[in-house]
């Protein structure tokens, strides 16, 4: 049939292609779905069969839009031929969504059963009872265990929510503990910031302290090697003029002689 439609268009073969090959993963999937009993797996199953249809759904539909724009290109013989299997097609695909409809409807009721059973009944011929076959005391014994699980089941869920929020307690102190480890690390670090800081002015102080008293030795140095130097030139030149000022240096003052003398007038 494919190569058929080849003849007529490229496109509809193609699409036509892309139809089998959904229809027949359809029909394995259905034969697949027979043999699963969980009904989990059933569910995700029937999920994947509908995402398939869904697919196959919007194939046939572009199959039949390019069949309407071939009309006039088509003899009668061509035209019958497509609308067959469109026809086909369609009925196909309807038999596969009446299967998905009763498997669903099946899955839904197993769900509903297994919701009054409860959990662990239904499985044991030995342990399903029917509330018709069962004595008063029988059925007053059965509630009685009913509402002990149910009790029982309450119990565990306070246990847990118990154990949750001693969690939380012990979580939120730990935090609050670690909060305040970091205030105190944070104010360390202040303290540390401010000894740094007060530390770094002190040295600048002493550096300008100990430039200054250089400063001063260098002055005194400088006054030391002048006098030495004074005192090395008067020795090798003791009539020098220029040193006769210097006290304990110069040469003794000769005697003056006043303006005004007795011997004058």
């Amino acid at each position: 049939m494919a190569s058929s439609l080849s003849h007529i268009s490229e496109e509809l073969a193609d699409i036509d292609g892309q139809i089998s090959d959904i229809l027949r993963a359809l029909s394995n999937g259905f034969q697949k779905l027979e043999k699963i009993k969980d009904a989990n797996r059933q569910s995700r199953q029937l999920e994947e069969l509908t995402e398939k249809m869904r697919e196959c759904k919007r194939l046939i539909k572009e199959f039949d839009r390019e069949v309407k724009e071939l009309e006039g290109q088509n003899d009668s013989s061509a035209a019958k031929m497509l609308n067959e299997k469109k026809q086909s097609m369609i009925k196909e695909l309807n038999h596969y969504v009446a299967l998905k409809k009763q498997h669903s409807a099946t899955l839904e009721n197993n769900k509903r059963v297994d919701l009054f059973e409860g959990p662990g009944e239904g499985h044991g011929e030995e342990n399903v009872l029917l509330a018709s076959s069962m004595t008063n005391q029988e059925l007053i014994n059965r509630g009685n265990q009913m509402m002990d699980e149910t009790d029982q089941a309450i119990d565990r869920a306070k246990k847990v929510v118990q154990d949750t929020v001693a969690v939380g307690t012990e979580t939120a102190a730990a935090l609050k503990a670690q909060t305040e480890q970091m205030s105190r690390v944070v104010n360390e670090l202040d303290s540390i910031h401010f000894s740094i800081k007060k530390a770094s002015k002190l040295v600048k102080e002493i550096g300008r302290q100990v430039a200054t008293d250089r400063c001063i030795m260098a002055l005194l140095f400088l006054i030391v090697i002048g006098v030495i130097a004074i005192i090395i030139v008067k020795l090798v030149h003791p009539n020098n003029k220029d040193i006769r000022d210097i006290p304990g240096l110069a040469p003794p003052a000769q005697s003056r002689r006043l303006l005004w003398h007795p011997q004058l007038k």
